[in-house]
């Protein structure tokens, strides 16, 4: 069990398990951290410069979202995270560059990592689309912005 966390390239996933405990999914590790999913995330936020709020603010003014809203946790390397649950208080949160696929098997949704990783969420296909589409849009946005950059230099 690990007290500190911050998430990184490797970082597939973070889904709560309680509001004190959250289990880590990356490449090629898999742990517990004894943090709530989202204090991971605000701390992940601080550790590159910004907060939570801040990260939710930004991305409203690049695509206009602000419920359920992706964040850039950092934008050099484009790691960028969405939530997944009711409750804002403590979500699930997957990493947008390493998903491989989803399907729906029986009533729960099978999100399939590059890694060949599998976790069950119980959420709807619909959900989890619409949600994968807003954080794509985020990385356009983001993109666009870095090509835009370069060109003017």
């Amino acid at each position: 069990m690990k007290n500190q966390y911050e998430i990184n390239e490797e970082t597939m996933a973070i889904l709560k398990i309680d509001d004190d405990y959250s289990e880590v999914y990356e490449l090629h590790d898999h742990y517990l951290v004894s943090k709530s999913s989202n204090k991971i995330m605000e701390d992940s936020c601080k550790y590159f410069g910004s907060s939570l709020d801040g990260r939710r603010k930004g991305t409203e003014a690049m695509i206009g979202v602000n419920y359920k809203a992706p964040i850039i946790v950092e934008e050099s390397r484009e790691i960028i995270f969405f939530p997944i649950s009711n409750s804002r208080e403590n979500t699930n949160w997957i990493g947008l560059k390493h998903i491989k696929s989803y399907y729906r098997e029986n009533e729960q949704l099978v999100l399939v990592f590059e890694n060949d990783t599998k976790i069950t969420l119980d959420i709807s296909y619909g959900i989890l689309d619409n949600q994968i589409l807003r954080a794509t849009r985020l990385e356009s946005a983001l993109r666009g912005r870095k090509i835009a950059k370069k060109t003017i230099i």
